[in-house]
């Protein structure tokens, strides 16, 4: 089981910057912070995509839309992810999430509210 908690959505202008945080728990981030995590995000309309990750060994990856933009970063004591979002476009927006690493998030059965980000022309 796992429990995600979102937050640090709200409405930016573009090129505005926002930090979310995800705090994670259960039995499924027992290993945090070595159980691979990402954010993911779900415009309207479109279906769910990765945006920035960490790899069990530590290792960052990012979609290519928000690389150079973004900064994925966590506190292990606080078992808490965030994504710095500089740059911020209006494609940006919607409503992003954290869940465990993987490239098939459809597959996955367990989700968090997620954070609405709405970005502004």
């Amino acid at each position: 089981q796992m429990q995600l908690a979102e937050s640090g959505g709200g409405v930016v202008q573009t090129g505005g910057s926002l930090k979310l945080g995800c705090v994670v728990s259960g039995s499924s981030f027992a290993t945090f912070p070595f159980t691979p995590v990402a954010w993911y995000r779900q415009a309207p309309g479109k279906q769910r995509e990765l945006v920035a990750g960490f790899e069990g060994s530590g290792h960052t990856l990012y979609a290519d839309s928000v690389k150079g933009r973004f900064t994925i970063s966590k506190d292990n004591a606080e078992k808490t992810v965030y994504p710095q979002m500089n740059s911020l476009k209006p494609g940006d927006t919607g409503v992003y999430y954290c869940n465990t690493l993987t490239r098939t998030p459809d597959e996955l059965t367990v989700w968090g509210h997620g954070t609405l980000v709405t970005v502004s022309p």
